[in-house]
């Protein structure tokens, strides 16, 4: 039996017959984390939408939460989300036309861009910031955080993220 069949498409409780092994409980939770980032991108959407903010995608919402109040490079910025090379310089590029974003070459490395929110950038990053925090304490006054603890989760979810970065350097 292909080990990928052993995914649930959704909430239902696997079948009291067959308990789920632990590889198939990780499939599992890969589909959970997929969903769960599609739908934060569409949560970012619908909030611009709201206030008639357009012109940006939630990438580009999420890049400019991310940058926050720091001076990066492209590179830096990447290492700390969930962006690809290209898609980074991509959204960068058009977030410095829209004017969002500043940039200016690294005088030590004429190569590197350094990058910074502008004042409409930061609008925008607390946007996003107020948006979270709306959420968190919806989730807070609901105990959805409770069972298991959210700190247990997220120390779980750091264990899985130093994982994957040891086969990514391990493959290299």
């Amino acid at each position: 039996m292909n080990r990928f069949a052993l995914i649930q498409r959704d909430d239902r409780p696997a079948q009291a017959s067959a308990p789920a092994s632990q590889a198939g409980r990780y499939l599992d939770t890969l589909q959970i984390l997929d969903r769960m980032h599609r739908l934060m991108l569409d949560l970012v959407k619908d909030e611009f939408e709201r206030l008639g903010r357009v012109d940006l995608t939630p990438v580009q919402g999420l890049l400019l939460y991310n940058l926050g109040g720091a001076e990066v490079s492209a590179g830096e910025l990447r290492s700390r989300g969930m962006y690809q090379g290209s898609n980074v310089s991509y959204n960068l590029k058009k977030l410095v036309q829209m004017g969002y974003v500043h940039h200016q070459r690294c005088e030590q490395d004429r190569r590197s861009v350094r990058v910074r929110l502008s004042g409409t950038g930061t609008e925008v990053r607390d946007i996003v910031a107020a948006l979270f925090a709306r959420h968190a304490d919806g989730l807070e006054a609901s105990g959805v955080l409770d069972d298991p603890p959210l700190d247990q989760v997220n120390r779980q979810w750091r264990r899985i993220e130093r994982f994957w970065t040891e086969q990514i350097r391990y493959i290299y």
